[in-house]
């Protein structure tokens, strides 16, 4: 296919697409404007339930036999697996964020006062035991990222799966920039 051709076929999308652009915007103005008429002719005033709130509880796309049970799980705290999982996900995610804003402290608090070379050689240790530790941390959140999204009922609802080689590669630099501003004088 030569270059004229994909030009051509590229300029007949164009406008294609530009009517149906078109077609849909006078669509939408059309709609808003019915909506705007029946407001001015009061067609929305004196509606039931005007004024009240909306009964949010009962939830429609729920099967009529699962109502009953789901009250009494919901009454009663219970809930899914697979919700339950993700809070702990969301709990474990929260928990290494205050470990890695605690460590950061740790090396600004470390590195402003002098230190000699074997308490720099047990700093980089800690340092290290740090790293290992998040990684685990890591290792084990993404395990339960997987078993979620296992039992989730949607692949809408799972979550991305993460990559710990990326993620510990951010916490390394997290670390060693927080360092190296602690190091200047």
């Amino acid at each position: 296919m030569g270059n004229k051709d994909l030009e051509e076929e590229i300029m007949q999308k164009a406008q294609q697409n530009r009517k149906l652009a078109r077609y849909m915007s006078s669509t939408r103005d059309l709609v808003e404007e019915q909506i705007i008429k029946a407001r001015q002719r009061g067609d929305f005033d004196n509606l039931a339930g005007a004024g009240k709130p909306l009964n949010l509880e009962e939830n429609p796309f729920e099967p009529a036999e699962m109502r009953m049970a789901n009250k009494i799980l919901k009454d009663n705290d219970f809930a899914p697996y697979w919700i339950e999982l993700g809070k702990e996900i969301d709990a474990a995610q929260d928990k290494l964020c205050r470990e890695i804003d605690y460590f950061k402290r740790y090396c600004q608090v470390f590195w402003t006062d002098q230190h000699d070379e074997r308490a720099q050689q047990r700093f980089e240790y800690k340092k290290e035991l740090f790293f290992m530790e998040r990684k685990a941390d890591l290792e084990k959140i993404d395990k339960k990222i997987l078993d979620y999204n296992l039992h989730c009922p949607t692949f809408r609802q799972g979550r991305s799966n993460l990559i710990i080689a990326r993620e510990m590669e951010q916490i390394v630099r997290e670390i060693e920039t927080t360092i190296a501003k602690a190091k200047k004088p």
